[in-house]
């Protein structure tokens, strides 16, 4: 494989939409399973290459082990500069360059057979004639330079029909000159080797740029190499989309969303991250404490078996004269444990998986309490009298955040953290409990407004 970097970036406006969503729905989404809907249509991401750099250390400076290089024509992607010159004289040439078809004097002689390329059917020429052996070795250097030279060779035929004979007496019979054109004064090559030298001294310093990475456009042809590349790495990403999860969770911490690891294994992106709620110990309304002892009573519940259980709907209304049935709208208790919910569900109280399932944040465990160290021998007498004296009385609080552990996930340890994810393993944890992670936030002092959305 080319060792050049594939880079992976989703599309700003879907990663916005995405966030948005989330932000509204209250849900925590495996961030393995929106990477995967990214990566399921072409137009949810870019792709792009980066050099790979290594030390040199004669010059004690990095250098790129594959220069990349762009034609600023029409932004394509080359490999070397010489492949990315020949590309714009080929598709660009009438910009520089105007052809002018001269005529010459015929080749002299009696000429009753030509050579024939058996692959292109272009014609070389008598194997007797003085431009025969050039341009022989210019067709296999342009078009078959993968083929070895003297198989190539096998596959011309030589052809004794005189048609053909005509066809190429014709075609030596005048001679082509090239005017250059956007260049303070005319001139006037006489051969593509004089147009390609011409083109390297004038042009292609300026057209012709090193860059260490870049992002090619979506129809832009690519060299076989990077073709490769980057087909054999979206198939990689398409089953394991790690590096579109790594770049979803920088753009989804900037937008205030936050990550949670379910089970120590899958990482999720949600509104809030877990924050245990002691309703006994915290100031609350009574729904909300209805609502916390519910989650935690009948596990696997969800919002609609959670309404309907606390403030179940009344009776149904007749039908309409047509047959239609007539919606029932909310009731106020029901509104008001909508409320609770979303205020519960925002606080990181009560996590709402992306199958609607709820959970509670669980109590974070203690930290066990650190041993006292033994105390350091000494050799001097002072040290030991001064050990031997009683130590102070520690006055000092202890810390309240040592009695609870952190499981939430920085935005900066995203990356390492997916590294460890596995698919198997995501698809395992999605019918497990939550792992809680502590918030900075402490429980609300009063209760909550019923209108609190």
């Amino acid at each position: 494989m080319i060792p050049v970097e594939l880079t992976l970036t989703p599309e700003s406006g879907g990663v916005s939409s995405l966030a948005r969503q989330i932000k509204l729905s209250g849900r925590a989404y495996p961030l393995f399973e929106v990477a995967g809907l990214v990566m399921q249509k072409p137009d949810r991401y870019t792709v792009g290459f980066k050099v790979i750099k290594r030390r040199d250390e004669a010059i004690k400076k990095d250098v790129p082990v594959q220069p990349l290089f762009v034609c600023s024509l029409d932004d394509t992607l080359w490999l070397s500069e010489a492949a990315a010159a020949e590309h714009a004289i080929k598709a660009h040439f009438d910009t520089f360059y105007q052809t002018q078809k001269m005529p010459c004097d015929p080749p002299k002689g009696v000429w009753t057979l030509v050579a024939q390329c058996g692959m292109t059917g272009e014609l070389l020429g008598p194997p007797n004639f003085h431009g025969y052996q050039e341009k022989l070795r210019k067709l296999h250097t342009e078009r078959f330079s993968r083929m070895n030279f003297d198989a190539f060779k096998s596959r011309v035929k030589i052809v004794k029909d005189e048609a053909i004979v005509k066809q190429w007496t014709e075609s030596v019979s005048f001679r082509f000159e090239y005017t250059a054109l956007n260049v303070p004064e005319p001139k006037v090559l006489q051969s593509m080797e004089e147009v390609r030298a011409h083109f390297a001294e004038v042009h292609q310093p300026s057209i012709i740029r090193q860059v260490d990475s870049f992002t090619p456009k979506a129809d832009s042809k690519l060299p076989a190499p990077l073709q490769t590349l980057m087909r054999v790495s979206l198939d990689k990403e398409k089953r394991f989309p790690i590096r579109i999860a790594t770049a979803l969770s920088g753009t989804f911490a900037s937008m205030g969303l936050q990550f949670f690891k379910r089970d120590k294994t899958v990482v999720h992106v949600a509104v809030a991250r877990p924050h245990y709620l002691d309703v006994e110990n915290s100031v609350v309304s009574e729904t909300t404490k209805k609502i916390i002892d519910h989650i935690n009573t009948n596990a696997g519940t969800n919002r609609k078996r959670l309404v309907e259980t606390l403030a179940p709907s009344p009776a149904p209304a007749e039908p309409a004269a047509d047959g239609t049935p007539v919606a029932s709208p909310l009731t106020a208790e029901q509104q008001t444990v909508l409320n609770d919910l979303h205020w519960l569900i925002h606080q990181g109280h009560v996590i709402e998986f992306a199958s609607g399932m709820l959970e509670t944040a669980k109590k974070p465990a203690p930290r066990p309490t650190p041993a006292p160290k033994a105390p350091k021998k000494s050799d001097k007498p002072a040290a030991n009298a001064e050990a031997a004296a009683p130590a102070p009385a520690d006055t000092t609080a202890p810390d309240a955040s040592s009695s609870e552990t952190s499981e939430t996930v920085a935005a900066a340890d995203i990356a390492a953290t997916l590294a460890q994810e596995a698919p198997a393993e995501e698809a395992q944890a999605e019918g497990s409990g939550t792992e809680p992670a502590p918030s900075a936030e402490v429980p609300p002092a009063t209760e909550p407004p019923a209108s609190a959305a």
